[in-house]
């Protein structure tokens, strides 16, 4: 597949084999998506009080996101996570009645997620498991929902997560999926702008690592940026596909902060130049 380069147009994805970089994947994120969240909050353990805190603190961040569970009746209904994190979100569409499956490359959000089951009284009876978004294991037409929320741009074969999503979802089942977007204000401001004085002062702009640590930090393996031509393109087997644009930093004049982000949550500007598309497709 191809993924943006730095000047707005678009390169071959240069992601190491699958094997190797699933591996790699495993192991870095066995620590746990938003635990950088935990350690500014202080929050140790994985005791239900520290969870509920834990999840608060992090839908308060992401104030929209319970929005995309709630615009449709989850209760009853057979839902896949992929990417499990911190099992927040898990945990809220366990909370709607959904009959709950989750998936995950690495050990540490697989056992999070069972630990939640736990605590809730229903242990995991093998509906967590651990695997690949490029190979899900589960028969075709399985769920109603699949939910993805920022996991399947570092699988390194985006277009075959998305694929094997629409595989296991039902006929008429919607997925909804969280992908990097290449056309944020962050990439114009950070990446773009930086990229273009560069080259009029004949010195190397960003380096495609440069625009991953600003999403990413500590090595992440591997990440793609799309637009929404590309999401069209990579969705282009589902029957009906919505974009929104959600997310946003703080509004910044010469380092200092003006505006921050909560306010511009929600407003024209995120819908425009926000960090994350968020897709909405049905099979």
């Amino acid at each position: 597949m191809t993924v943006p380069d730095l000047h707005g147009g678009e390169v071959e994805s240069t992601a190491p084999g699958a094997s190797d970089l699933e591996r790699r994947n495993a192991e870095f994120w066995d620590e746990l998506c938003g635990s950088w969240l935990a350690r500014q909050l202080g929050l140790v353990g994985r005791d239900p009080q520290t969870l509920e805190a834990f999840d608060r603190a992090y839908l308060d961040f992401y104030p929209y996101l319970l929005g995309y569970l709630d615009r449709f009746k989850l209760a009853g209904r057979r839902v896949l996570e992929i990417g499990l994190g911190y099992g927040t979100l898990g945990q809220a569409i366990i909370d709607r009645g959904a009959e709950y499956h989750g998936l995950d490359i690495a050990t540490g959000p697989v056992r999070m997620m069972q630990h939640r089951l736990a605590l809730l009284g229903t242990p995991d009876d093998e509906r967590i498991v651990q695997g690949s978004a490029t190979a899900i294991p589960f028969s075709d037409g399985t769920f109603d929902f699949v939910y993805s929320i920022g996991c399947l741009h570092h699988t390194g074969d985006l277009a075959a997560s998305i694929e094997e999503v629409r595989r296991v979802l039902m006929p008429g089942g919607t997925a909804v999926v969280m992908l990097y977007n290449a056309n944020s204000a962050r990439q114009l401001l950070r990446v773009r702008l930086p990229s273009a004085i560069a080259r009029l002062r004949g010195r190397p702009g960003p380096t495609r690592e440069d625009v991953v640590l600003l999403y990413d930090a500590n090595g992440v393996p591997h990440t793609d940026f799309v637009s929404r031509r590309m999401v069209r393109g990579l969705f282009s087997n589902y029957a009906g596909v919505r974009i929104e644009t959600q997310n946003l930093d703080d509004v910044r004049i010469r380092r200092r902060r003006v505006i921050p982000r909560r306010r511009v949550l929600g407003t024209p500007l995120a819908h425009w130049l926000g960090l994350d598309l968020y897709i909405v497709a049905s099979r």
